[in-house]
């Protein structure tokens, strides 16, 4: 009797749903373990990488942040999702569509690249989790979401506003939130940006939890903050790994002293279940400055519970254990 292959389940898994057994060291880096594919029919979310960081300002490398992303998701893919206690595949449909690709020889093709990719998949009815990549990636992503919704609310976790001035044409990971706001795809008056600590003149109104403010006072009040501010808007949810301290997230190109802790940033994402969320991306791991994996486990990690929160919006059932 012929055996099924065991392993490898990027390529042999039959269903989009569930999980397999795989050695965590080994076997094809998909997301998650999720089948490598650009079928969408029936899926609820594509995870991409978008590995760009030509409109870096500090340390370069961002580009290979899928692949760590990737990689570092393997032990996640192993067990039931914590804190959650399911397995967030046996209600939602997640496939890894692989990178889109990019020409950097004609850099005028960047932003149209990314935008027409998402395009597709969003047209085709599905989400989109995407890792960068540099910030800068965000812009194009937000052109495509903003053709299908409308402006969105922006949740912004990061250490720079990245709203500094813009000229309409620039590659740079620190303007393309202004860019997007004067061209409508933001919704700012139900826009936060959370753990700031990095100086700029003009808060071109987002509201601001800067990261001070998120230690004083506590994850409790940061996540009612957040809530009120969005409300019942459609929001697009982008997390720089730089958000995070230094100590917590070394493999990054910009990074700032006095930021968030991994558990802190866990924290509250895993508690913003409520929000009508439309896509997610996270960006600026940059691996060759990573320790141990460190940061690209952070940015799977967190990654992998905003899925868990799609799940529970279709229907997943959180089992809890101890005292959480």
């Amino acid at each position: 009797m012929k055996k099924k292959p065991l392993g490898d389940a990027a390529f042999n898994r039959k269903s989009n749903y569930g999980s397999s057994l795989e050695m965590t060291y080994a076997g094809a880096l998909s997301f998650l373990r999720r089948k490598y594919t650009r079928d969408l029919e029936g899926i609820d979310v594509a995870v991409s990488g978008i590995p760009f960081d030509n409109a870096v300002t500090n340390r370069p490398g961002a580009r290979l942040g899928p692949r760590a992303i990737r990689a570092a998701s393997t032990q996640l893919a192993e067990l039931g999702a914590f804190p959650f206690g399911f397995n967030p595949f046996d209600t939602l449909a997640v496939v890894d569509t692989g990178d889109c690709f990019l020409d950097p020889h004609h850099p005028e093709t960047i932003v149209d690249s990314i935008e027409d990719h998402i395009s597709h998949q969003l047209d085709a009815g599905v989400s989109t989790l995407c890792f960068g990549g540099d910030h800068f990636i965000s812009y194009p992503i937000l052109r495509a979401y903003a053709k299908k919704y409308g402006p969105v609310a922006l949740l912004h976790f990061d250490a720079h506003s990245d709203t500094w001035e813009d000229d309409g044409t620039r590659f740079d990971h620190g303007s393309m939130f202004l860019r997007a706001k004067n061209e409508g795809l933001i919704d700012v008056d139900h826009s936060i940006q959370v753990g700031l600590r990095t100086f700029n003149d003009d808060d071109h109104g987002f509201k601001i939890l800067t990261s001070p403010w998120v230690h004083r006072e506590g994850i409790a009040k940061t996540i009612a903050a957040i809530k009120e501010r969005i409300g019942n808007e459609k929001v697009y949810l982008t997390f720089d790994i730089d958000c995070l301290d230094p100590a917590y997230a070394p493999g990054t190109g910009t990074p700032v002293c006095g930021g968030l802790s991994t558990a802190q940033a866990l924290e509250i994402v895993r508690s913003l279940g409520s929000l009508d969320f439309v896509g997610m991306d996270v960006v600026e791991v940059s691996p060759s400055y990573d320790v141990s994996e460190i940061t690209a486990i952070a940015a799977a990690t967190i990654a992998h519970d905003y899925l868990c929160l799609l799940a529970m919006k279709k229907g997943a059932k959180v089992k809890s254990i101890g005292e959480l």
